[in-house]
């Protein structure tokens, strides 16, 4: 199981977790979700208390991954497969452009 830590601006927003079956779950932090209702990362995935399951990475996470050469550069320096989408969403989103990044949570200091 890997999972990263989902952070909005500086605020932690939620956990992204793959699990040993496959699934990807997206779930809001509970202080998040009591403090900043209107401040939803993505469109398709409002604030809520309940969790998103996928069989597949959410498109928005998706959409933080890097493409082309880039992406080339980010699968042979860190020796991920292109298809390792949690892989390159928690080795390449700690530092995005934009208000949302992803840190990888170790699995030694997993909460």
């Amino acid at each position: 199981m890997r999972q990263g830590k989902v952070y909005y601006k500086e605020h932690l927003a939620g956990i992204i977790t793959e699990t040993n079956e496959g699934e990807f779950v997206f779930q809001y932090d509970e202080v998040y979700v009591n403090e900043h209702k209107n401040d939803f990362i993505t469109f398709n995935m409002p604030v809520r208390e309940l969790p998103y399951v996928e069989n597949r990475l959410f498109p928005f996470f998706e959409g933080l991954i890097p493409e082309g050469w880039l992406l080339n550069i980010a699968s042979e320096n860190w020796k991920i497969n292109e298809n390792d989408r949690m892989g390159l969403l928690l080795a390449c989103c700690q530092n995005c452009i934009g208000a949302v990044s992803v840190e990888p949570i170790s699995e030694s200091n997993e909460e």
